[in-house]
């Protein structure tokens, strides 16, 4: 029976050994886990600050059609942009909340046959072609820009 006793002994220091090993494992899973919901929660922020720039060039590129003298009989000369908001520093910027604002600039491209099935008689009306470029800006620095095309018809 002595050597029961004795083999027990040897062992009494395994769960604490075992204890300190689980430990140890908790641990590191408990700053991993930390750490992914740290990365997590800035990727979804910075996901926010992009779509708020984001509506921010869809709210220029809806402020264009309002104001015709952007693309109207003072926006004919070839490769020239008018910016806007109503400025010619490229930096003002509309604001259109606490976080979000838009400039941008139209640019006229030249004119063209109106298109086919437009509805205009070709050898009256021409198609004057424009492009936009739409700058939103969010918080954070965050921007983003859009590009689009459009014509008017005219004479």
């Amino acid at each position: 029976m002595t050597s029961t006793a004795v083999r027990l002994k040897n062992e009494a220091g395994i769960v604490t050994g075992m204890m300190l090993f689980m430990l140890a494992i908790f641990t590191v899973l408990g700053v991993s886990a930390i750490v992914i919901s740290i990365n997590e929660m800035q990727l979804a922020s910075n996901d926010q600050f992009y779509k708020i720039a984001f509506y921010g060039a869809e709210a220029a590129r809806g402020y264009v059609p309002r104001n015709t003298d952007l693309y109207g009989a003072d926006n004919t000369i070839a490769n020239q942009a008018v910016t806007f908001p109503d400025s010619d520093d490229e930096t003002v910027r509309q604001v259109i909340g606490t976080d979000q604002e838009f400039n941008g600039e139209v640019m006229f491209n030249g004119s063209a046959l109106p298109p086919r099935g437009s509805g205009f008689e070709v050898g009256t009306f021409r198609a004057h072609q424009y492009q936009m470029t739409c700058n939103g800006y969010g918080p954070r620095n965050s921007e983003t820009q859009i590009e689009a095309g459009f014509y008017r018809i005219g004479f």
